[in-house]
């Protein structure tokens, strides 16, 4: 059915202004992003499609800018849309987490790490230093590698975590597979990292892995 025939209160925007954002499903919150569709398809179905395409809203807002640029009806506008509400969202889980300490909101953590990392074709090493207070000071990606390994030096975490007087960090890279199970090599590289920062006084809370939704804890599985 045609955008034009559907009744005024199952239009998106008018359902939203009436019911507010919560009443609306993925795809009329994504039309209301796109505005408009394609002559072979309303905004509604370009929405329901880009949806399905991507596996979700997730996957949509974690797509990298060369996936979007290959989609038929996103044009520059509409990717830098897409773009844009990604990095809001990017930006106020980190303005929460550098007010509270983080383990008052470890889900907010998780989300965080996943809006950065989940989707990217390359492993990356981060890392979430804190203050004393466990507050967040700043996000940094300190190793990139190829899709099967990244070479992680301590003592570039241990330096980085002195310059920025951090009394406490959060490890975190991503499984370009999109399986988040940590490996032998994950649980090596995090005792090798934590027994370092020890000599420094600094505490490594946490190492998360994060896969294709689903973010994995150290902490949570006792092995730190």
């Amino acid at each position: 059915m045609p955008l034009r025939d559907l009744p005024a209160d199952a239009l998106p925007r008018e359902k939203l202004l009436a019911r507010g954002p919560g009443a609306l499903a993925d795809t009329e919150l994504l039309a209301l992003l796109l505005r408009t569709g394609l002559p072979q398809l309303n905004v509604l179905q370009l929405a329901d499609k880009l949806l399905a395409d991507f596996n979700g809203l997730p996957g949509l807002l974690r797509a990298q800018p060369s996936q979007l640029a290959l989609i038929k009806g996103l044009g520059p506008a509409k990717r830098a849309e897409i773009g844009a509400v990604m990095e809001i969202a990017r930006r106020t889980l980190a303005v929460e987490l550098a007010r509270s300490p983080v383990f008052d909101t470890p889900a907010k953590v998780k989300d965080y790490l996943s809006l950065r990392l989940c989707g990217l074709e390359h492993e990356v090493f981060a890392v979430l230093f804190l203050d004393s207070q466990h507050r967040l000071l700043c996000m940094e990606e300190l190793f990139r590698g190829t899709l099967t390994q990244t070479s992680v030096y301590p003592r570039e975490v241990v330096k980085r975590a002195l310059q920025l007087n951090a009394g406490a960090l959060i490890l975190a890279h991503n499984h370009p597979s999109g399986l988040a199970e940590p490996s032998r090599a994950d649980e090596f590289l995090t005792q090798r990292l934590k027994s370092a920062l020890q000599l420094v006084d600094v505490a490594v809370l946490d190492h998360l892995v994060i896969g294709l939704g689903q973010t994995v804890s150290f902490a949570e599985r006792g092995l730190l």
